[in-house]
């Protein structure tokens, strides 16, 4: 039997989440449903029209909702002065993969964000969402924004190893995410956006990795692999850093919210206008 509980998991995130101060208050923050009824949260900052960024939280597929990453919303939409359209997808193990793609690529159909931003699996999202749209003929977003990335459910990278234990995101919990969304180990890599062989025609991409995280090196590989194939990349590994930074770790680090508001004032100059 495994150690890992979904249930558990989930519950252990909402309790945590409790835990935090809520986000900066809005002009307005409503609940939607999108298409095939998925629920949805819109966050303005104020009441003009700012450029709408859809953002898919991480949780290893598994974990995570539009309450976990509330606060990371808010923030968002007001530093950076746009509208944020939080998606609830379906996870695992409940609905392995695809599904959580085919419910992100529903929404940037429906929504024509101008970008599209994940942290962790919500980046192994956003940017599987791009491959898609891109290969069926759009419509893509300008920009996707990657905040510590799941990008090779493979887990070969060196990083894996070496920042898998004490860092916060374990290997051990790191590889059981991963069989939760994809539980045929023959589908990895061709699910994995690190392996596949065209990243050409993808939207301009921020890629921000951590030091200390289990999934730096894939992050950075990424990175690497989308500026080869003539994508415009922005990339920076914040030293020191552990994975998931910009989850509510400001409130008690400084480098983490010296991080943060680095991450804001790329998005804020890199989403257009």
């Amino acid at each position: 039997m495994s150690q890992f509980s979904a249930f558990e998991l989930r519950e252990g995130s909402r309790r945590r989440n409790g835990g935090r101060p809520k986000g900066p208050d809005l002009h307005l923050v409503e609940d939607l449903t999108g298409p095939s009824g998925l629920p949805l949260r819109r966050y303005r900052p104020s009441p003009g029209t700012r450029p709408l960024v859809v953002f898919l939280h991480g949780g290893g597929w598994v974990v995570g909702d539009l309450e976990t990453h509330d606060r990371t919303c808010r923030r968002i939409a007001r530093e950076c002065d746009v509208e944020v359209l939080a998606v609830d997808y379906r996870r695992a193990p409940e609905h392995p993969y695809p599904a959580a793609v085919d419910d992100a690529v529903a929404v940037l159909r429906w929504a024509r964000p101008a970008a599209v931003a994940g942290d962790s699996a919500g980046g192994y999202l956003a940017t599987m969402a791009c491959l898609r749209l891109r290969d069926e003929g759009g419509p893509l977003p300008a920009l996707q924004v990657l905040v510590c990335p799941n990008t090779d459910l493979t887990l070969a990278s060196p990083s894996v190893a070496e920042k898998g234990t004490g860092y916060g995101l374990d290997a051990d919990i790191l590889h059981w995410f991963v069989e939760q969304w994809t539980p045929d180990p023959a589908a990895r890599l061709a699910a994995s956006p690190l392996h596949r062989r065209d990243l050409a025609g993808l939207p301009a991409a921020l890629v921000v990795t951590a030091e200390n995280d289990a999934l730096r090196d894939e992050g950075d590989a990424y990175a690497e692999r989308l500026a080869e194939a003539g994508v415009p990349v922005a990339h920076r590994c914040e030293p020191g850093l552990v994975h998931g930074f910009i989850q509510g770790m400001d409130l008690t680090s400084a480098e983490a919210a010296a991080a943060t508001e680095r991450l804001f004032a790329d998005i804020r100059r890199m989403v257009p206008r």
